[in-house]
C-alpha cells in the first residue's frame, strides 16, 4: 500500500502567498477604484511604472472582463499561468509517495 504525506516547508510560504494574493483578487470587486496603492514608482512621482494595472487586469480577467483586462494590462493571463505554474512547482516538492 502507498501511502502519500506532504511536508510542509518554509519555501511553501511563497506558494501560499501568491495562492492567496489570486484568490483575493479573484474575490475583489474590478469597478472598486483605491486611492492609496503600493507601487513604489507611483509614490515617488513617475508617471511611468510597467506593472501598474496589472492587479485590475487580473480582477477584471477573473470577473470575465476581458477587454478591460487587456486594456488594464495585457499581461494578466502570463502572469495568472506563471503564478499558478510557480505554485504548484514549489508545492508538489513536499509531496512524498512511501510504501
Amino acid at each position: 500500500m502507498k501511502r502519500v504525506t506532504y511536508q510542509f516547508k518554509n519555501s511553501h510560504l511563497e506558494a501560499y502567498f501568491w495562492l492567496i494574493a489570486l484568490v483575493s483578487l479573484a474575490v475583489s470587486s474590478p469597478d472598486d477604484a483605491s486611492h492609496y496603492t503600493l507601487c513604489i514608482f507611483k509614490n515617488l512621482g513617475f508617471d511611468f511604472c510597467p506593472g501598474c494595472g496589472l492587479g485590475h487586469a487580473i480582477t477584471y480577467l477573473f470577473h470575465g472582463q476581458l477587454i478591460e483586462s487587456w486594456q488594464s494590462h495585457p499581461l494578466a493571463l502570463v502572469a495568472i499561468i506563471v503564478l499558478v505554474y510557480r505554485s504548484v512547482s514549489i508545492l508538489k516538492r513536499g509531496i512524498t509517495i512511501t510504501r
